[in-house]
């Protein structure tokens, strides 16, 4: 008998394509005709060289890089890019501006203060609990980035637009809205996402970084911390995390042969969005969205019940509706509906239904 599965709202490792985990099933045992699994397989190939390379070149398709970005993979999370970024672009003691929108940024600006680096905080939306994304932003001329986190997982906030640094290379974590809509990549210096929330599973990151400011790398960082390391090597200095990369490869694919590119997955999801947002909107109090409506994330919908109890009715019984992976991050609370790519409409429009009914009965 045939398992049901659920409607997979966690906010990562979070919901694949069902028609990815599909074809990932039918090549397991033997990749097309190798007589192997890419689990097994070498990484110094031919096979899996060309996964890694249609992976990078269906992420410059998608985002329209062009000649400057080197597209690469590496492992550690975007956690681990939080320190290598300040080592690699701030090493003659020159500053860079951060932007604080809530824990993750937070982190990032942790990592670079742990490595006493210059940096400076140049806007926070701290004094609102994070509820919006801070504007306006006086960038600093002489930073040589500005960081920020394009999408607030635990907040349920995002950068509608991207800010204008003046010139000064944005640096952005992108881990749970990469390849959600469309955006010029041209004023970012570099650009990176742990993929376990949006374009595959754990094990690997994402960093598209432009070549101008490869140069700033210096020679004297251990070896797997230089990003000049995997730029000359096109990922391949040692082992990468091959079955994750091949998995994303296959989610991109999806994304640009199946879903119809960046512009058709961004419309779906605004229609996702949009029929959660409504419902909390048309709720008379019994929601309350966490966010401020300007700042509201399309990836997660975060809100809240009259009373806690409540919340963990509400969560226990969509569960048990198939409804899975509806609760809060524990340093805030609350419900959050993650609507990550692969979260189907129907999906979205089965939790909007089981909302009303719900506020019905306890309302």
């Amino acid at each position: 008998m045939e398992s049901k599965r659920i409607v997979n709202f966690n906010p990562g490792p979070a919901a694949l394509p069902l028609p990815v985990l599909e074809e990932i099933r039918a090549d397991l045992p033997d990749y097309k005709g190798a007589g192997l699994s890419v689990l097994e397989m070498s990484h110094r190939s031919q096979q899996f060289e060309a996964i890694l390379n249609e992976a990078i070149a269906r992420t410059r398709r998608l985002l329209k890089l062009d000649e400057r970005f080197h597209v690469i993979f590496v492992q550690g999370g975007a956690s681990l890019q939080f320190s290598m970024i300040p080592m690699n672009f701030l090493a003659d003691g020159r500053s860079a501006d951060y932007v604080d929108t809530g824990t993750w940024s937070t982190h990032a600006i942790k990592e670079a203060r742990v490595l006493q680096k210059p940096i400076r905080v140049v806007a926070s939306s701290e004094e609102s609990r994070y509820t919006r994304i801070p504007q306006p932003i006086a960038f600093s001329p002489d930073a040589v980035y500005a960081h920020i986190t394009s999408n607030n997982t635990i907040r349920g906030t995002q950068w509608q637009s991207f800010p204008d640094a003046r010139g000064v290379p944005l640096v952005a974590d992108m881990s749970s809205d990469i390849m959600s809509r469309p955006f010029d990549a041209a004023p970012f210096g570099l650009i990176y996402a742990g993929a376990q929330k949006n374009i595959g599973p754990a094990g690997v990151t994402l960093v598209i970084v432009r070549a101008d400011l490869l140069e700033r790398v210096p020679e004297n960082l251990p070896t797997m911390l230089k990003y000049t390391t995997y730029t000359a090597k096109n990922s391949l200095y040692n082992t990468p995390p091959c079955f994750a990369i091949y998995t994303l490869q296959l989610v991109l694919k999806w994304i640009e042969e199946a879903v119809g590119g960046l512009e058709r997955i961004d419309a779906l999801n605004r229609e996702k969005a949009g029929l959660v947002y409504r419902r909390i909107d048309a709720s008379g109090g019994f929601y309350r969205g966490t966010a401020e409506p300007g700042s509201r994330s399309l990836m997660n919908v975060t809100f809240r019940l009259p009373t806690e109890e409540l919340e963990k009715r509400f969560i226990e019984e969509a569960a048990r509706s198939g409804l899975a992976g509806l609760k809060g991050h524990r340093s805030v609370g609350g419900c959050r509906a993650s609507l990550y790519n692969a979260v189907p409409l129907e999906g979205v429009d089965a939790l909007a239904q089981f909302m009303q009914e719900f506020a019905r009965r306890n309302g």
